[in-house]
């Protein structure tokens, strides 16, 4: 765990591929699909925050503070890093969406390290094919910007992510950052859960 970093998951999406589910609530394994990130992330991390728009109360028994946009129009996932990101107290903050259920055990490491190494506020988080702009290590300072950006009518995280220097860290399991969008990569999520964590079939 590292004190000096808190978690931000974002559950705060419309779930439009999902006929409009509140996809962190979204079972996989028969627990919620934000259930699994949490647990991914909780031996990473001091604290976490879930930004949620809906079902507060649901989101709310993982036992983490919860979050909705302080925007009524909902303007997307760089809102939802900004009202959660003030909520925590840490020096940086570790960014990352509800439905990435098989997210690095090192995840956190090895963004701090390559901040510290590249000196940059933000590192995001890759495969060896493409990188994964909402899976994000950031300094917590960046979020005056980030309101900055909101208010300019910014609305791209990769947008946002461009105004400042950052570097990539590729992990080389394609898998790791595997996300759920729809029916079909759920099933598929299914059997790369049942393959990793043995969970047993359900009747």
């Amino acid at each position: 765990m590292t004190p000096a970093v808190a978690a931000v998951v974002l559950a705060g999406g419309r779930g439009r591929r999902m006929d409009a589910r509140d996809k962190g609530l979204v079972e996989l394994g028969g627990r919620p699909l934000v259930a699994w990130v949490v647990e991914r992330l909780r031996p990473q991390v001091g604290e976490i925050v879930v930004s949620a728009n809906r079902n507060l109360a649901e989101y709310a028994r993982l036992g983490c503070p919860v979050v909705p946009d302080d925007r009524p129009d909902q303007p997307g996932p760089l809102a939802g890093i900004l009202a959660a990101g003030r909520r925590c107290s840490a020096d940086w903050l570790l960014v990352a969406p509800c439905d990435t259920p098989f997210l690095p055990a090192d995840l956190v490491a090895r963004l701090l390290g390559e901040a510290a190494a590249r000196g940059v506020a933000l590192v995001r988080a890759g495969d060896p094919e493409r990188v994964h702009y909402a899976v994000m290590l950031m300094r917590r300072s960046l979020l005056d910007d980030l309101a900055a950006a909101l208010a300019e009518g910014e609305r791209r995280v990769q947008g946002w992510q461009a105004r400042h220097p950052h570097a990539d860290v590729r992990f080389a399991e394609a898998e790791l950052f595997f996300n759920v969008n729809d029916a079909a990569q759920l099933a598929r999520a299914e059997v790369m859960a049942r393959s990793a964590c043995q969970i047993p079939d359900i009747d």
